[in-house]
């Protein structure tokens, strides 16, 4: 009997291994940037063809390699970081160099130029499917270029395995960003398919988020800093405001690798508790030191996954950080009132008794004193001033007035008994009244109604024919008994249905803006536009400006609200970022059920008995009324029978 337990053949081996390591070129990216930043570079440049599957080439200007390591780095577990067993737990470095780039060269074409700083000549090797195929002295720039071409050609079966190009370029993109937002002190540069499309100086973490998520992102940001004996955190958390429906701005960064960990991602979650809206997620830029001993980066392949010693203490430190954060800056609701400064005591005042303020009269003060000698009136008031003896109603009691005015009956005393009291000043205002309704003046007049519609079209739904029941629910009666519709499936179904007769005719009305609206993305998220804009000005969309991360729409659909364009877009954006169909009629059907679910009427809104009627109509005259483009009922029916049966 032969033995059944056999060797694998190097090559095999290889590809096997190859697997594990790269599973699409993001993964490509990913090794090689990791390389090229172990190195030592300041300026790292990627350039990819077809997003990574024709070409993936990394440049940078670090130490590079001699001829001996340039041979050496594609051999199966050689690597310059690792001595022994205990130097995995005291790891400083993202990898080791040629840790995958045995792997890579097995199902890929290879072609690496490298030299050091201090030799004058570098090295060139070329390598496919694992065989060198030349190595030789040659003139090259300092620093290592890789350049991974075809890659899987000799695995086809893992090449019908990727996904579209716009689906790879996002992958890229992603392993691209999470690297330049480690390393703020490198320049980073991305070509694709020959246009740069992003380029990121050296600059500070700030900076560089903004440069990564376009430049309104610097009004989001909250600082966060905390310092301890377990952890040293700082970065930044977006403002509650600007919460997203989706999860695409969340770094978290140990020692500069970047991790994903559900763990601390509720640490932040639940600092923001009471401060996001339902179905929204936060933003945030966390960077975390630790001791390299205190953690564990080789418990995942990728070492995206960490494992920490005191996760607990790690997540309370980190909620209160970032709760301080929100608190410290108005963003969350603090206990403290604010304060005038104006209105503290100065520090230097402490403790010091008030004074309180003396007042000095002159009382041989006389106000008379600079008037004419002639005004024998003024002079005896003056002098009874200051004698004392000053009565103001003793002239005023006389028959005669004391001002020279006769005695003809029109004192003051005189006309207080003639008054008939408060009435008599609103005397003669009623009459004017009717003067101002009896003259020739003709005014215009608003008809104010209790509805939007005419009297003929109240009168004609005065049978009312539907009802809603807890503001999600129309009830229509039948023949047969009653029909219940689902009001946001069934709006979804009509919307998605004229939004795809929308691209069937090729055109759709749209109104002006009277002002133009201006909207910020990231440079990925414009390019997806881009891509999709001849199906948006289909719909109604009209765009004067379409730049690296500003839009600017000068016309939106007649259906859609100016309030609701960047909701609707950032929708589609999610909906479309993760795959883009390369066939229109499937990317049309995304597009209309985006749309579909973005706009529909939400469960709880309350409608009209109009708009009752009009989704109950529309939806009969869809082609596929029963279900919701998602497959979901939009309506049931219950028969007068099976009503009785529940009385019986």
């Amino acid at each position: 009997m032969s033995s059944v337990i056999r060797l694998l053949p190097d090559h095999v081996a290889n590809q096997i291994a190859a697997g594990e390591v790269v599973q699409r070129p993001a993964s490509v990216v990913k090794e090689l940037l990791e390389n090229a930043v172990d190195a030592g570079a300041t300026s790292i440049k990627l350039v990819i063809k077809d997003a990574g599957k024709t070409l993936i080439q990394v440049i940078d200007n670090g130490k590079g390699m001699n001829e001996i390591d340039a041979s050496m780095c594609f051999e199966r577990h050689a690597t310059s970081k690792i001595a022994s067993a205990e130097d995995l737990f005291r790891l400083q470095t993202k990898g080791f160099r040629g840790e995958a780039l045995a792997s890579i060269a097995a199902i890929a074409h290879v072609e690496l130029k490298s030299k050091e700083h201090e030799n004058e000549l570098g090295t060139h090797v070329i390598i496919e499917g694992s065989k060198v195929v030349s190595q030789e002295v040659a003139v090259v720039p300092n620093g290592t270029s890789f350049s991974i071409k075809n890659l899987f050609f000799n695995i086809p079966a893992r090449r019908n395995f990727l996904k579209s190009d716009q689906v790879e370029l996002r992958h890229v993109i992603d392993e691209f960003e999470r690297v330049a937002l480690a390393h703020k002190d490198i320049q980073f540069t991305f070509i694709n398919n020959g246009s740069e499309m992003f380029h990121f100086p050296a600059s500070n973490y700030r900076q560089r988020i903004v440069n990564v998520f376009g430049g309104k992102t610097n009004e989001k940001l909250v600082p966060v800093q905390e310092s301890t004996e377990i952890v040293e955190i700082h970065g930044f958390v977006a403002k509650p405001e600007y919460a997203k429906k989706s999860r695409g701005e969340q770094f978290f960064f140990v020692n500069d690798r970047f991790i994903k960990s559900g763990y601390l991602h509720h640490a932040v979650t639940a600092a923001f508790e009471g401060l996001l809206k339902d179905g929204t997620h936060p933003s945030y830029f966390l960077y975390l030191n630790l001791p390299p001993n205190s953690i564990d980066i080789n418990i995942h392949p990728t070492k995206t996954e960490i494992k920490f010693d005191d996760e607990q203490a790690l997540y309370a430190i980190l909620r209160a950080t970032v709760k301080h954060s929100l608190g410290q800056f108005n963003v969350s609701p603090v206990l403290d009132f604010q304060k005038d400064a104006d209105l503290e005591v100065p520090y230097s005042y402490e403790g010091t008794k008030s004074v309180e303020p003396t007042i000095e009269v002159d009382t041989f003060y006389n106000p008379f004193e600079s008037m004419k000698s002639g005004n024998t009136l003024a002079s005896q008031i003056g002098s009874d001033i200051s004698r004392g003896n000053f009565n103001p109603f003793e002239n005023i009691k006389s028959k005669s007035s004391g001002f020279g005015g006769s005695s003809s009956g029109n004192s003051f005393q005189e006309k207080k008994h003639k008054s008939g009291g408060w009435e008599t000043l609103y005397e003669g205002i009623s009459d004017a009244k009717e003067i101002i309704l009896t003259s020739n003046h003709q005014f215009e007049e608003e008809v104010i109604t209790g509805s939007l519609f005419d009297e003929d079209v109240q009168q004609s739904n005065s049978g009312q024919q539907s009802y809603q029941v807890q503001k999600k629910y129309i009830i229509s009666p039948i023949k047969s008994g009653m029909i219940i519709i689902d009001q946001r499936r069934a709006h979804q179904r009509i919307l998605y249905e004229h939004y795809l007769q929308s691209f069937a005719v090729k055109q759709n009305s749209s109104q002006q803006l009277l002002f133009p609206l201006s909207l910020y993305y990231t440079a990925y998220e414009m390019e997806l536009l881009k891509e999709i804009e001849a199906e948006l000005i289909q719909m109604g969309f009209l765009f004067e400006e379409i730049s690296n991360e500003k839009l600017v729409i000068s016309g939106i659909p007649v259906s859609i609200t100016e309030s609701e364009v960047s909701i609707v877009l950032e929708d589609l954006l999610n909906d479309l970022q993760d795959n883009l169909p390369d066939d229109v009629p499937v990317l049309h059907d995304r597009i209309a059920k985006s749309l579909a679910l973005s706009l529909a009427v939400k469960t709880g809104t309350y409608l009209t008995d109009k708009e009752q009627e009009n989704i109950v109509n529309s939806l009969f005259g869809c082609e596929n009324p029963q279900t919701s483009p998602f497959g979901k009922t939009t309506f049931i029916t219950m028969k007068v029978e099976d009503i009785d049966k529940k009385f019986m």
